[in-house]
């Protein structure tokens, strides 16, 4: 890492840690800080990381991000979870998900030019959400607790749902050498991987002369993820899909080590998104928004966060018993996702002909959707508590 770069990541970290307080009541957010701090001190503007889509850096640190937030995002989401509480979760997922995409694809055809191949690749990108922008929302116990399980399990599934497709797509645009049964056999070699790693660990962690110490489970259960990334560079297996197989076997089988890692996975995670919002803040100059993104392109990303995920989920929450509010509120949170941001590079990483295009435009969705969506959650949030709070 650049010594600019991990300076200014330091320096943003100390002030973000220092205001957390405040921003937790207030309109400030951590995820805003790192991303206007890349975008100030990247090219354009302060010229202090210097930073451009080729750089090493930049596809390494995404890659990491993505396989801790899948990893510790599968850790949310055991088997037992999904089989007792599926009901709101699986509208969101089976149907909100598709319809999200499929909206999106349709916005970015009709109102951008593209055509339809790039197009869903672009709705699979920005199709996945992720609340942990919005902690106000899961992390409160005054909002309705019906939202935040459904807000988590959503986010902790979507992202390892969304990611087949966007490969399968990104193969299809030329964007990968993988193609055909190689890129099937890269998937099924990294589901297999991050299932049968933790599998072995955990039965050999039961045996009655091996035991990890208390106070040292959580790395145990990093270990299996460091493992599981290993074999996965050594192989080319999809270390992705095997990041999130992993962790819901961890989740569904050992569900003592998720609890032991659960306050340092996030910790660890939460450091490589901040790092990884960063380096996507300073890819984005001045002339990137205003010079090179079109009035359509302007167009297709208000339409994407206020019409694709509202509608979508309107459609699959018919006649689900959610009250109106709680609704409204699941829907406007989208589709920030991180792991589109991450998808976003991986895209301009991949040479596809759009790739420039497509990636202007997811930049441009999630900017926006960042600033709008993590300066309103703790809004809502208190909206929230004074509707559940009203005498009846």
């Amino acid at each position: 890492m650049p010594g600019s770069l991990l300076l200014s990541f330091a320096v943003l970290l100390l002030i973000g840690m220092l205001i957390s307080e405040r921003a937790s009541r207030t309109v400030i957010s951590t995820a805003v800080l790192f991303l206007l701090g890349g975008f100030l001190l990247g090219d354009g503007v302060l010229d202090v990381i210097p930073l451009a889509s080729g750089d090493p850096v930049v596809e390494t640190l995404a890659e990491l991000a993505l396989f801790s937030v899948l990893f510790t995002d599968g850790m949310k989401v055991g088997f037992r979870d999904l089989r007792t509480a599926w009901h709101l979760p699986g509208r969101a997922l089976l149907l909100g998900l598709p319809l999200t995409l499929v909206i999106t694809a349709a916005l970015a055809h009709f109102v951008v030019g593209l055509p339809w191949l790039e197009s869903f690749l672009l709705g699979a990108v920005l199709a996945p959400t992720d609340p942990v922008f919005a902690s106000a929302i899961v992390g409160r116990e005054e909002v309705p607790p019906r939202l935040r399980h459904l807000l988590n399990v959503e986010s902790g599934v979507n992202d390892g749902l969304a990611l087949p497709i966007v490969l399968v797509l990104l193969a299809a645009a030329g964007g990968t050498e993988a193609g055909g049964w190689q890129l099937t056999e890269e998937i099924l070699l990294g589901i297999a991987v991050g299932v049968l790693v933790p599998l072995v660990v955990l039965r050999l962690e039961r045996l009655p002369f091996l035991k990890a110490q208390d106070n040292l489970q959580p790395l145990l259960t990093v270990s299996m993820g460091l493992l599981v990334l290993a074999i996965c560079t050594a192989t080319h297996a999809n270390l992705f899909l095997a990041a999130f197989a992993a962790g819901i076997t961890v989740a569904s089988y050992g569900p003592e080590f998720r609890h032991e890692f659960e306050q340092f996975g996030e910790l660890l995670t939460e450091l490589l998104k901040l790092a990884a919002i960063l380096v996507f803040g300073a890819l984005i100059t001045p002339a990137f928004l205003f010079q090179e993104i079109p009035l359509a392109g302007w167009v297709f990303a208000v339409l994407a966060l206020t019409a694709a995920r509202p509608l979508a989920l309107w459609v699959s929450f018919l006649r689900s018993g959610l009250p109106r509010n709680q609704q409204v509120a699941a829907m406007w949170f989208g589709p920030k996702g991180f792991a589109s941001v991450v998808y976003g590079i991986l895209v301009l990483e991949s040479g596809i002909g759009a790739a420039d295009e497509l990636f202007h435009l997811i930049a441009l969705v999630i900017f926006l959707s960042i600033l709008a969506h993590s300066s309103t959650d703790v809004v809502v949030a208190k909206k929230l508590d004074e509707r559940e709070s009203r005498p009846l």
